[in-house]
């Protein structure tokens, strides 16, 4: 189902009869035609297995079904919002910079450790990210919501990408992610946090990175 960009904090959807779609709650802003809005209980895609794992790791951030015949224009919160396309791979993207996506694409979860081991872990704790994170597999559109607007960063074999874990939005493909030390001249000048710490992702494919170190 494919978005729309009406300007960078908004963007429009085309329902068609039998497709379904996702949206986070309260992100509806207007639509025309017959469309329904159904509060999602069963972990969309996913099923209940998903709601639960989603849960688990404090990611229930409630979606809407989203059906009928028409056009939906979708924001919140006048966040930035970057539509990706998926082509049968994977993206990891923290819950609540969801904003909509099709509902052929498979939702799951992951424990982010399993990706950086003990790193993966240490990562949550500094984010303040959950140490499991959102997936969408298959083919469909994903539009995600970020501060300041978003970069996407190609990843390719033998030239990791280091990215501020605070800029982070979401990253797809066969990529691995290690956090590591960074001390730097900003940690010298007195402003040592999240800052001290560089988010290395490595292997193929692509990583989107927003202009702020704000979280949602």
């Amino acid at each position: 189902m494919p978005f729309r960009e009406v300007n960078p904090k908004m963007v429009e959807a085309t329902v068609v009869p039998g497709q379904k779609m996702y949206s986070q709650r309260g992100a509806m802003l207007a639509y025309n035609g017959e469309v329904s809005f159904t509060p999602n209980i069963s972990g969309g895609q996913g099923g209940l297995m998903s709601m639960i794992g989603r849960r688990a790791a404090g990611e229930a951030t409630p979606l809407m079904t989203v059906e009928g015949s028409g056009r939906v224009m979708f924001g919140h919160g006048g966040h930035h919002i970057q539509v990706i396309q998926l082509t049968g791979d994977t993206l990891y993207v923290e819950a609540d910079r969801l904003l909509a996506f099709d509902g052929t694409l498979q939702q799951g979860t992951m424990f982010m450790g399993s990706q950086g081991g003990v790193m993966g872990m240490v990562r949550g704790q500094v984010t303040g990210q959950g140490l499991f994170t959102t997936t969408l597999k298959g083919h469909g559109a994903v539009a995600v919501m970020a501060h300041g607007g978003v970069i996407e960063l190609p990843i390719t074999p033998g030239r990791a990408v280091h990215v501020d874990p605070q800029a982070y939005v979401a990253h797809h493909g066969d990529v691995r992610n290690k956090l590591s030390t960074a001390l730097g001249w900003r940690d010298m000048v007195g402003r040592g946090s999240g800052e001290a710490f560089q988010l290395e992702l490595s292997g193929s494919g692509a990583v989107y990175v927003q202009a702020s170190e704000e979280k949602l």
